[in-house]
């Protein structure tokens, strides 16, 4: 009977053809009249909760996976988009509204103390773990291709100058990078644009290893990390000529976002910028349950117009809103080339459920942003109005525009020229003048 259903299902999924092996050795092909081996194919090693399984897919699914209950030969990518293609077929009222109320829950959980728990179980987990997969700025958030040939590291250099550039920083303005990560885009800021940068950050692996950094590379004087919330920041009435944020506004919360902008117009001056770099969605919905209670604890990705929205209530006026969303697919993609790579070794630490769990979510991520609408922008916004802007993005592409003339004016930095720095890169694969990046 279970068999029955499981097929009934099956056979209503469009796209690739697929084959199913079921835990009595009995194989069926579905999507192709059972003309030709199918390159992808599921394997069911024990009788499934149907129940379960189909009252919520995507937890069920995922830790199916993980427990070896169900396993996958050909390319997992594939898998995800046809499960993508199909997810209105999965699509359940009652398992919507119960979603919901664990979200709307969940949620409730306002102080800081909460928040950085969550934060530290996913970024806690250890830069030696990090280390392995990501290239060597340490980068984990959205590169930027500029062609499909580049490397990932160049990529995600070639993001933070982009990031950088939007922000259009002046030698001996102060910038704030809320959510810094492991530290390279304020370094490089202060290196090379003659900033007073600070970063802040919940993870104490995170603050570990860019002090690190910073005191390698003697910018003690010019950054500065904190392990701090960005709320109690803003109650300290410190301001800042420029704030960024990257990949860290997931972890705000729906109800929260107003807080957000609120913080950061204490925090602001008047006609400062701002660039706010997030995963986002097309509308309001709950977040996956499987990537809550496994990966991202606590997190929420808001639509375009929830953020928007909040930006007049602010005095915030948006001037470049770019969408990222291939970028983000390849960035990913290539995350779980490099995770695959080192598996043996995560193995070893960790365990092969941990594998497997990490696994389905950097492939299920490339596959998601390439096709179930799923997005990152880049919000850049000026606190009340600002006339002295650009009035074209040309700022933005030209190797020697204005980003470039700061660091010409800035003494500190004379000898970091643009073109310089990306010829050390591209030679030596950030020696040199990149050492301190590991």
């Amino acid at each position: 009977m279970q068999k029955q259903l499981l097929g009934s299902i099956f056979s209503r999924l469009e796209g690739e053809p697929f084959a199913v092996t079921y835990w009595d050795g009995q194989t069926e092909v579905y999507g192709a009249n059972g003309e030709h081996d199918p390159e992808i194919r599921m394997i069911i090693n024990e009788k499934l909760d149907l129940k379960e399984m189909l009252c919520d897919p995507e937890l069920k699914f995922g830790e199916a996976y993980m427990d070896k209950k169900i396993d996958f030969e050909g390319d997992l990518k594939a898998i995800f988009n046809l499960l993508i293609n199909n997810q209105d077929l999965f699509n359940d009222n009652k398992n919507i509204d119960r979603i919901l109320q664990r979200f709307k829950e969940n949620q409730k959980e306002t102080t800081c103390r909460k928040q950085a728990e969550k934060v530290q179980y996913h970024y806690d987990l250890g830069n030696d773990f990090y280390k392995l997969w990501l290239d060597k700025t340490m980068s984990y958030s959205c590169a930027y291709f500029k062609s499909p040939d580049d490397s990932l590291e160049k990529a995600q250099l070639q993001k933070i100058d982009h990031v950088l550039k939007k922000l259009q920083l002046k030698a001996g303005e102060r910038l704030l990078d809320i959510g810094s990560g492991w530290g390279w885009l304020i370094i490089k800021a202060a290196r090379e644009y003659g900033v007073n940068a600070m970063g802040i950050t919940l993870s104490k692996e995170q603050e570990a290893e860019t002090r690190r950094r910073i005191e390698e590379e003697g910018l003690a004087g010019k950054v500065e990390v904190r392990l701090a919330d960005y709320r109690d920041l803003a109650d300290e009435k410190i301001s800042f000529d420029k704030i960024v944020s990257v990949g860290m506004f997931e972890h705000v919360g729906k109800d929260y976002i107003p807080q957000y902008f609120s913080c950061l117009n204490k925090m602001l001056k008047p006609g400062g910028l701002s660039v706010l770099h997030t995963i986002s969605r097309p509308t309001e919905v709950p977040p996956n349950e499987w990537l809550e209670r496994y990966i991202f604890p606590w997190g929420y990705i808001p639509s375009v117009r929830e953020v928007t929205w909040e930006l007049p209530e602010h005095n915030f006026h948006l001037i470049d809103l770019e969408s990222l969303r291939l970028h983000y697919s390849m960035t990913t993609g290539r995350w779980a080339e490099n995770f695959e790579q080192v598996v043996d070794r995560v193995e070893e630490k960790y365990g092969e459920r941990f594998v497997r769990m990490w696994r389905l979510f950097l492939v299920g991520c490339s596959s998601s942003f390439l096709n179930s609408g799923l997005d990152i922008h880049q919000f850049l916004f000026s606190k009340g109005l600002n006339n002295d802007l650009p009035l074209t993005r040309d700022y933005l592409y030209e190797t020697n525009g204005s980003a470039g003339q700061v660091r010409a004016n800035n003494p500190a930095s004379k000898s970091h020229n643009r073109c310089a720095v990306y010829k050390i890169v591209e030679a030596s694969g950030c020696t040199g003048g990149f050492q301190y990046l590991n």
